[in-house]
């Protein structure tokens, strides 16, 4: 039984899927908004929130842990700048995740998940 273990595994290796939610994050936090499956998405909206919220703290230890995380240092540049600032009065919630339907090939959710503005 699965009892008291969170988490998606995608049928993946753990580094593959550390990976996987490191680029997803990269590119959320690069372009705005990333079309992905509904699961994916959901499994990688915490971390985007995380590194919003460490974009705010904005001191030197926030920035090294985001530098650590996030595969761009060009893309930890414009969070800890624009998409910061952007959410220095929202005291959480940074993105959305809309759906756009099923794929066509197996039928997966898909959706767009993106900052708000």
């Amino acid at each position: 039984m699965k009892h008291q273990v969170a988490g998606r595994r995608f049928d993946m290796a753990t580094d593959q899927r550390r990976a996987l939610f490191r680029a997803l994050t990269t590119q959320v936090l690069k372009h705005g908004a990333v079309r992905t499956t509904e699961a994916r998405a959901k499994e990688v909206r915490p971390v985007v929130e995380r590194m919003v919220t460490l974009g705010k703290r904005g001191t030197l230890h926030a920035r090294r842990q985001a530098l650590a995380y996030v595969y761009e240092p060009d893309v930890v540049e414009k969070l800890f700048g624009e998409i910061a600032t952007g959410f220095a009065t929202r005291p959480g919630g940074y993105t959305r995740i809309s759906r756009l339907g099923p794929r066509k090939g197996d039928g997966a959710m898909m959706v767009q998940i993106e900052l708000l503005s």
